[in-house]
């Protein structure tokens, strides 16, 4: 079933909405809840929840993309997750060695006081990222959204595992050097 015919069920508050988007997404949702939580029960959760978000969310919303919709509600959902359970237990894994990564770009202490700033940030980051060459746009992705492992990155890019440290450092570099120049980085 096609995307729209999907949302057209949700808009028409129809209970197989979930039930196809499950079919068609559910695998997808999975994985990424999976690759944050780094637990199969939390990950079903989050993307149960996930589709209650959506079922609550269509109407009024009515997304382009119902897979990038899907995806960064799961994504949020999942962080959130992950940090209850982190702040019950601290552990690592890759959730925290993403999130690490991704701080050094980011000043401590507060975050962007206002949803205007975080609006602004959002939208620098995303214009940032739409300007990376093809390649390290995926890798950069991968990462950082999808928080995949740089050896499942190096293996599905046939690069190595240094190769993809290298170019996520330069990423990161150039997005920092942006986020210094628009004022959102002083460090």
């Amino acid at each position: 079933m096609e995307d729209k015919d999907i949302i057209a069920l949700f808009l028409q508050r129809r209970g197989d909405a979930v039930s196809e988007t499950d079919k068609k997404y559910g695998v997808y949702c999975r994985s990424i809840a999976e690759n944050i939580c780094h637990d199969s029960r939390d990950a079903e959760e989050c993307v149960n929840d996930a589709y209650l978000a959506v079922w609550n969310s269509i109407p009024p919303q009515n997304p382009v993309s119902l897979k990038l919709f899907l995806a960064r509600i799961v994504r949020n959902l999942s962080f959130n997750r992950y940090n209850e359970a982190r702040a019950e237990k601290r552990g690592g894994g890759e959730t925290a060695l993403v999130l690490d990564e991704l701080a050094e770009c980011i000043e401590s202490g507060e975050s962007v006081e206002s949803e205007i700033d975080r609006r602004q940030l959002g939208e620098l980051i995303r214009s940032f990222v739409r300007t990376l060459p093809r390649k390290e746009r995926q890798i950069f992705v991968r990462r950082y959204f999808f928080t995949d492992p740089v050896k499942s990155i190096a293996q599905r890019y046939g690069m190595t595992e240094n190769n993809v440290l290298v170019t996520l450092h330069r990423s990161r570099k150039k997005l920092k050097e942006l986020l210094k120049k628009e004022g959102f980085y002083n460090g």
